[in-house]
């Protein structure tokens, strides 16, 4: 006998009609069977709901007889229906107790939940933290006042906060942190080993040494590498370039992401690109390590001899008061040599000088007596910086130093750098800072190093002609070979060629007179194609709303256990078009802001009004950080927007990331393995395709290269609905704000939300002068 289900999807339920029919001579191979195991054991529960609904009229029923597709079924044939099911239930009998004790355990015990960050309401929020930040968490009552902090596309139900901690907690979690910090630590140490042995720098024909000549010329402070190159594990960054850096000189090392930029200044650092000895490299790449020096104390204790000879003076000063009066005179002595080596190192000044750097990176007072422990990471990343600055080293290297910073905190650091007397090399996306600090810039661009003359406005000039000239040769060589290919003179093909072919070789002729290229390397035969990086950002064309889309009206906020930080009386709105600057120092408040208009907090005070169908687009590192890392991108974007137009929507979610600056061979590459200017592509993409009617940008810039911020700037003034954003670039904010009559700065502070009256060049012009004034005392 077989058997055959079919399943009636009518409501109120699902239907499984039975039939049975004699057994066939021929044996049903079982291969066949097993095919469909998994789902009739999965099928079993419906078919006990169905055949218990219908328990009583089967029981019950007088009447022995039924159509069943126009034929009488019997009791036997009842009988055999149950059966038939009992022999279903039975063939895995080990399956199905698995199932019911697994449904029964995940009823009845509920999954436990991971553990919830300390203060998890205040992650992404821009408050410096306080002493007693780790002490507390918000009460399950005060949770009312706190919103559920959401994941970009998605709801997630909230562990209730702990109401309190008591002493034996924090001391595990002070532990648990300090573990965590250590091997965090030892993590980046293992990182960075890796990627010294990652790295290999061949000089001419000669793989490079980790120092430089050790007869240099003690007073060399320039530094010069003739025909080098870089491969990392087999992928060449640079080939055959050439790199000069004179001392006193501040370049700007541009190019796009992932060329190779940040690579050049490890490699510097490590000196395995040749660097004198007598030449002090520093730089910033890790943040502080959190311990209970005071932010103050960690930067003067960068200038380790001052440290050392502080300790000096100490321990003879300690020693000489139980000395005789020889060895007072012999104490005395080497304290008078002690002290002139102080002086020579401004000991006296280091306090004052280390507070002012902190200062104008953004510390108060109060701030820099606290502990560095008690600093997240991007304060901690200020005091790195902080340090560098005080120890004034002949070459300073700067990788994205902007990125921890807000606008007044970058705006001290260009003014400070401007008045730097050595040599500088720092990378960064921000034009304006370039424009302000450097005097010369080095383009990586197709493998080769290119100095610019001038700022970085000088240097897109050069650059620009530079490529209308390659152009024009590239051009005119196709434009000839055509012409004789189609002629179909071969002579006249082969005369074009070596024409092209001379040309090249006078000019390369020219360069290894210089050495600017090896001896060795090839000389191109014909002008090759300029290849230019270009990205695009889009956001679509939102639905109309009627105004106001989103206001807060006379709102007040506070976070629990916190009296040291409250907004109060905000009332601001924003409607379609309407573009907004909130400016202010961090820890003001103007995340905290965005969390009130975005929804992620509800105000202690105070009304919200939204429109129904309005749809926001949030972005922030807290967003991106949130993303689900073990996903592809297409795969992440398909399941938050399932609904694509097209034959294949893998591809039209392939088309989009493609635009936004995403290579097509990070597609279904896990998330967890991008950069993060690569996170950042996958959540702007994921914003463009919410089809959103108000953008909430928490520094946006960060992570993208120059080229991405101008598609940004050029998505921005194309939007035609309504943007706020929180930006340390100032160029981005005065393109978004460029309209004066539908733009508006808001500036958080003491508490409050004040308008200002003016453009933002005119509230930057204020800022400058106030900064300047401080710099120059």
């Amino acid at each position: 006998m077989y058997t055959s289900f079919h399943i009636c999807p009518s409501p109120p339920y699902p239907t499984f009609l039975f039939t049975t029919a004699a057994p066939s001579k021929r044996k049903t191979p079982s291969h066949l069977f097993s095919g469909f195991r998994g789902f009739i054991v999965a099928s079993i529960c419906l078919v006990k709901v169905t055949l218990m609904g219908k328990k009583k009229s089967v029981e019950g029923a007088p009447v022995a007889k039924g159509k069943a597709g126009g034929k009488e079924v019997t009791k036997d044939t009842k009988k055999e229906r149950i059966s038939v099911l009992d022999m279903l239930a039975n063939m895995d009998v080990k399956s199905d107790k698995q199932l019911k004790k697994g449904s029964t355990s995940s009823t009845n015990k509920p999954k436990p939940k991971a553990a919830s960050k300390v203060s998890s309401y205040t992650n992404g929020i821009d408050l410096p933290p306080s002493d007693d930040e780790d002490d507390v968490d918000a009460s399950e009552d005060s949770q009312k006042n706190v919103a559920p902090r959401r994941n970009l596309h998605q709801k997630s139900e909230s562990k209730p906060l702990e109401t309190s901690v008591t002493g034996k907690e924090l001391k595990k979690r002070e532990k648990k942190d300090m573990m965590h910090a250590q091997l965090q630590e030892r993590l980046k140490q293992e990182a960075l080993q890796d990627d010294h042995d990652a790295f290999t720098v061949v000089i001419g024909s000669r793989a490079s040494v980790l120092d430089a000549d050790a007869d240099a010329d003690a007073n060399v402070k320039d530094i010069t590498i003739e025909n080098f190159s870089v491969s990392a594990r087999g992928i060449e960054l640079l080939k055959n370039t050439s790199l000069k850096i004179s001392h006193g000189k501040r370049y700007g090392l541009v190019g796009p992401n992932g060329k190779g930029k940040s690579t050049l200044l490890k490699l510097l650092a490590w000196r395995k690109i040749p660097v004198p000895k007598n030449i002090d490299v520093l730089m910033v790449e890790q943040e502080v390590v959190g311990d209970d020096k005071t932010a103050l104390q960690a930067v003067v204790s960068a200038n380790e001899e001052l440290v050392k000879l502080r300790s000096e003076v100490d321990s003879l000063q300690n020693s000489s008061s139980n000395a005789d009066e020889n060895g007072n005179d012999e104490a005395g002595e080497k304290l008078a040599e002690l002290y002139d080596k102080l002086e020579a190192l401004g000991s006296d000044a280091a306090e004052a000088q280390a507070s002012k750097i902190l200062a104008g990176l953004g510390f108060t007072k109060d701030m820099q007596a606290r502990p560095t422990k008690s600093f997240s990471g991007g304060w901690r990343m200020r005091i790195s910086l902080a340090r560098a600055l005080f120890m004034q080293p002949t070459l300073l290297l700067l990788d994205e130093p902007t990125n921890h910073l807000d606008l007044r905190a970058v705006l001290w650091l260009e003014e400070y750098l401007c008045r730097w007397k050595k040599t500088l090399i720092v990378v960064s996306h921000d034009r304006d800072f370039l424009n302000t600090v450097c005097n010369e810039i080095i383009h990586l661009h197709d493998l080769k190093l290119h100095l610019y003359r001038g700022n970085f406005d000088e240097f897109e000039k050069g650059y620009e002609q530079r490529r209308k000239e390659m152009t024009k040769k590239y051009e005119e060589y196709v434009k000839q070979m055509k012409a004789a290919k189609k002629s179909g003179n071969q002579a006249a093909q082969q005369k074009v060629k070596d024409r092209a072919k001379f040309a090249a070789e006078k000019e390369a002729s020219r360069s290894k007179a210089k050495g600017k290229i090896d001896e060795d390397e090839p000389v191109e035969e014909a002008p090759r194609k300029w290849h230019d990086y270009s990205v695009e950002f889009h956001f679509p064309e939102p639905t109309e709303l009627t105004p106001p889309l989103l206001q807060l009206i006379e709102v007040s906020f506070s976070y629990p256990n916190r009296d040291d930080f409250r907004l109060s009386n905000v009332d601001v709105g924003i409607d379609m078009g309407t573009r907004v600057a909130i400016v202010g120092p961090n820890g003001a408040g103007k995340s905290t802001l965005l969390n009130l208009l975005a929804g992620d907090l509800v105000p202690t005070e105070g009304e919200v009004r939204r429109s129904q169908k309005l749809r926001i687009g949030r972005y922030s590192q807290h967003f991106v950080d949130l993303l689900t890392m073990e996903e592809t991108p297409v795969h992440y974007l398909l399941r938050l927007h399932p609904v694509q137009e097209g034959l294949s929507k893998q591809e039209a979610v392939r088309a989009k990331l493609g635009k936004f600056g995403l290579p097509s061979n990070n597609h279904l590459t896990p998330i967890v393995k991008l950069s993060g200017g690569q996170k950042a592509r996958v959540v702007f993409t994921s914003i463009s395709m919410s089809n959103p009617h108000i953008l909430l940008l928490d520094e946006p810039t960060n992570h993208l290269d120059m080229q991405s911020i101008d598609a940004l700037a050029d998505a921005l003034e194309e939007f035609e609905g309504g943007v706020i954003l929180v930006s340390h670039d100032s160029r981005l904010i005065s393109r978004v704000c460029d309209d004066e009559e539908k733009s508006q700065i808001w500036v958080v502070e003491d508490g409050t939300v004040r308008f200002f009256d003016g453009t933002f060049d005119e509230y930057k012009e204020e800022l400058l002068q106030e900064i300047r004034a401080e710099v120059d005392e």
